[in-house]
């Protein structure tokens, strides 16, 4: 699991462009929306290509992203019960 954050933090940096971030900078268990991480809308369509592009998972409820996207910890937890590739 913890390999799996860690590969996800790399991708959310790179996914959005956040070219001054390290994975060390994200923390783990912080928001990824409002404080922590500060992401908007945008940057939540950008991290569901990205879980459809590196682990084949289709978000088909939109109302499900919000637990889902809380932190990079939720994000592992439901890509590791859900994920295709």
């Amino acid at each position: 699991m913890e390999q799996l954050i860690e590969q996800l933090k790399s991708q959310i940096i790179e996914a959005l462009n956040f070219e001054d971030l390290t994975p060390a900078d994200i923390e783990t268990d912080a928001p990824l929306f409002g404080e922590g991480l500060g992401l908007d809308s945008i940057d939540a369509l950008e991290l569901i290509m990205l879980m459809d592009r590196e682990y084949g998972i289709k978000l088909a409820d939109p109302k499900a992203g919000k637990a889902i996207f809380q932190s990079v910890r939720t994000m592992a937890e439901y890509i590791n019960a859900n994920r295709t590739k």
